[in-house]
């Protein structure tokens, strides 16, 4: 039985938050905000902003295309219902599509977003839905109910003496604060088509990059061998994106026709010649081989291996179930390989065959344990390489038990590929690049797709690249984006 003092506290909270709902300027609707004011909302964007830009920083030679992304941002937020923000709009190094906001004004787009638009009332129509989610409190609205409902949660459970009142609470708690609502994303799109129609900009825009991105995301799923029907695991709280196309077109269609910009050309001109895909800072995969011509390394998986290039890691997988780790470490007390894989790194699995080796002349170490890997029964191979007297390279290989000789012999190739990069080859290995090309007579979105350094579905990137449906045809005299 709760004592009277619980349910004094429960409603004290109920009568101290009650009232603090207000009414958004931008939506007109009632809110629930109060456990985030603006002015905290200005200081955790500027603290998080620095996360953000230790995470991602800027792209390589940006200014100017960062300039010019500020300055569309800055024309859809120049009419908000908040004129008292101080909006930032930040190209970020990242190759994913994305763009987000953050409190304070803070919004993020990534190079590879720049790289799926076509025009820039589509950048437009990104960076206002971004500006929509701001205008309309959506963190502070998610941050305060986030605390409200903890709050209930522990309560709850005291009432009721229930841990699992307390976990079933907290799990939606939990979720509420990761991920925006659906009728946030909608809040966020409705707002975002208003700001770029006053900023004179085609409100179609924003349903043509919203089927772009459709595209890229089928494309992406086939790409990974997912097949087209493979679940897109986003936030399932958000919009399907098929929804939000109808959404915005109609919402797009309620507005006055007028000499709406588009800016086709002025985006292409200033998209030409950026950087797609893997950036120098993160290296390349080309193929089998990783190349980091800024770190001067170089190293090549075994055939079958799909490579993936995270921010601090490199993974590399077989349809057999075998996985390549690479990372590095920092080695501050400059041990030798040996003591640092046993002492360090591993101290706890029972290392096996532990012995000293050397690596196209760079002291090595190397030892065994047996694991598990989804399920299944591997040997895990560890060697630790010292690159600098302060760092190791490493490699973490699980083998899976009766795979055989030729695959424990494959991975040995792996890691004795590991070498330095001579000065020719990190001038000669140069990222890809976004170029812009004019179609000519007898052009095709097949002989354009051509020129691109893919060894598959050449033709469906370049239509997706474009925008292009699996049937359009080039325009004579149009210009066209290929990847070189």
């Amino acid at each position: 039985m709760p004592s009277c003092h619980l349910w004094a506290f429960c409603l004290l909270l109920m009568t101290a938050v009650l009232p603090a709902c207000s009414t958004n300027p931008a939506t007109g609707a009632r809110q629930f905000t109060a456990l985030m004011s603006p002015a905290q909302e200005s200081q955790i964007g500027a603290q998080e902003n620095e996360k953000v830009m230790q995470t991602f920083g800027a792209p390589p030679d940006s200014a100017a295309l960062g300039a010019y992304v500020q300055k569309i941002g800055a024309a859809v937020s120049q009419k908000t219902e908040r004129p008292e923000v101080q909006y930032k709009f930040t190209l970020i190094d990242s190759d994913m599509v994305n763009a987000f906001a953050i409190p304070g004004g803070y919004i993020y787009v990534s190079r590879g977003l720049l790289a799926l638009a076509n025009s820039e009332a589509e950048l437009a129509a990104v960076l206002a839905h971004e500006t929509g989610h701001i205008t309309a409190r959506h963190s502070a609205e998610r941050y305060s109910h986030g605390v409200l409902t903890s709050l209930g949660a522990a309560a709850l459970s005291i009432a009721l003496d229930s841990q699992a009142a307390t976990q079933a609470l907290g799990l939606g708690s939990d979720l509420y604060i990761k991920s925006y609502s659906r009728s946030q994303e909608n809040e966020a799109d409705a707002l975002g088509l208003r700001y770029i129609a006053r900023a004179g900009y085609d409100p179609f825009a924003m349903p043509r990059f919203l089927t772009a991105l459709d595209a890229d995301t089928a494309l992406e799923r086939r790409l990974a061998g997912q097949g087209e029907d493979a679940p897109f695991n986003y936030f399932s709280t958000h919009p399907g994106t098929n929804e939000r196309i109808a959404h915005t077109a109609g919402l797009a269609g309620s507005y006055p026709k007028g000499p709406d910009r588009v800016g086709r050309d002025a985006y292409l001109d200033q998209i030409d010649g950026m950087i797609y895909g893997e950036s120098p800072k993160q290296g390349y995969v080309r193929g089998r081989d990783y190349y980091h011509t800024t770190m001067g390394f170089t190293f090549r998986v075994p055939e079958g291996f799909q490579m993936t290039n995270a921010p601090d890691k490199i993974v590399a997988t077989a349809g057999n179930g075998a996985v390549i780790l690479f990372d590095a470490a920092l080695n501050p007390q400059a041990l030798d390989p040996l003591t640092y894989l046993t002492r360090v790194w591993m101290t706890k699995a029972p290392l096996s065959d532990a012995e000293r080796i050397t690596i196209n002349g760079m002291e090595a170490a190397t030892a065994s344990f047996p694991g598990n890997l989804n399920g299944r029964a591997v040997t895990i191979r560890l060697v630790a390489v010292r690159w600098a007297p302060d760092r190791f390279f490493r490699f973490q290989m699980a083998i899976p038990d009766g795979a055989g000789v030729a695959l424990a012999e494959d991975l040995r190739r792996t890691t004795y590929s590991l070498r330095a990069l001579s000065a020719t080859e990190k001038k000669d290995i140069q990222p890809y690049r976004i170029r812009i090309v004019t179609a000519k007579t007898g052009d095709t979105p097949g002989s354009l797709a051509r020129r691109m350094p893919f060894d598959t579905l050449q033709e469906a990137r370049f239509r997706v690249l474009n925008g292009l449906s699996p049937t359009d045809k080039l325009i004579v005299g149009r210009r066209y984006k290929i990847v070189e």
